[in-house]
């Protein structure tokens, strides 16, 4: 009977101590400290030339997760395709890098719910060669080649306005595809259009130019929207940064942080009626 009470008050503490075990939420309290995963995708998140994480998501991150109690956001510079498994094998505890919400994506992480809209966009050489100023057009023509960044939901864009697979060369980053058209190993490069116009600015070279008069496609996807994702099992810590996160758009406080990162309210801060289990669902996809 004394050996049965023991093991009994023995099992007891250790259930105790199993259910007190702290969340990730807390985690990230005590130690002060979230990691980030972000690609260098710049208005959205990038790496300042002093080596900070900054940009419209980021931002916004850093609003959220201060009211969170954690102060500091460490950035983890990734490529775009290796931001979600490096999330699922815990190499961050968030993804911040306007990335679209899609039905797909949903079915790998959690996303927060919208922070930010945007189209699409087109660079060419100079001049425009090619007369390229819609998906149609890059589909009409099978000699015309696309570079698009590895993991970009442009590729999917395309395709479904009839651009043949074999006129999409993958790259692994924006510097990439812009290299890419250069050296004319592609005719077009694509990809949100505030991320390629202004990495086109950043350049500062003139054998390449921006389509100002792109015909954005119509179909599901465009616009996306951007937001942070979690991992699967991290229900907890996204309901507290969703919590968060409205407050700052019920009291209007988006706008003036992103604002700093060349977007705007109109263009750019998200119809309240949009929310991430719509576009899941595919009802606004």
């Amino acid at each position: 009977m004394v050996v049965a009470l023991i093991l009994a008050a023995c099992g007891s503490k250790e259930g105790s101590s199993a259910s007190g075990d702290k969340g990730l939420l807390d985690s990230l309290r005590d130690k002060g400290v979230v990691k980030v995963g972000f690609a260098n995708e710049k208005p959205y998140a990038f790496e300042d030339d002093n080596g900070e994480l900054q940009g419209g998501a980021v931002a916004i991150a850093k609003a959220v997760f201060e009211n969170l109690g954690i102060e500091q956001v460490d950035g983890k510079l990734s490529d775009f395709s290796n931001l979600i498994p490096g999330l699922g094998a815990g190499k961050f505890d968030v993804i911040t890098a306007g990335m679209a919400i899609t039905p797909d994506r949903c079915g790998s992480v959690e996303f927060g719910e919208p922070e930010m809209q945007y189209g699409e966009g087109l660079i060419v050489a100079k001049g425009n060669p090619e007369n390229l100023r819609s998906y149609a057009d890059i589909a009409a023509n099978p000699d015309i080649k696309v570079a698009v960044m590895s993991g970009a939901t442009e590729k999917d864009f395309m395709m479904r306005e009839g651009v043949d697979e074999k006129q999409i060369m993958m790259v692994p980053d924006i510097p990439a595809s812009f290299a890419a058209v250069e050296s004319g190993r592609a005719h077009a490069t694509t990809g949100t259009e505030m991320t390629i116009k202004m990495a086109l600015e950043s350049a500062n070279q003139d054998k390449l130019e921006f389509v100002e008069d792109f015909e954005q496609p119509d179909i599901e996807g465009v616009p996306s929207y951007g937001a942070a994702a979690f991992r699967i099992d991290d229900d907890e810590l996204r309901e507290a940064y969703n919590a968060e996160l409205k407050k700052l758009k019920d009291e209007g406080k988006i706008a003036a942080l992103i604002e700093p990162f060349g977007f705007t309210e109109e263009m750019n801060v998200v119809d309240p009626a949009i929310t991430t289990e719509s576009i899941c669902s595919g009802e606004n996809y």
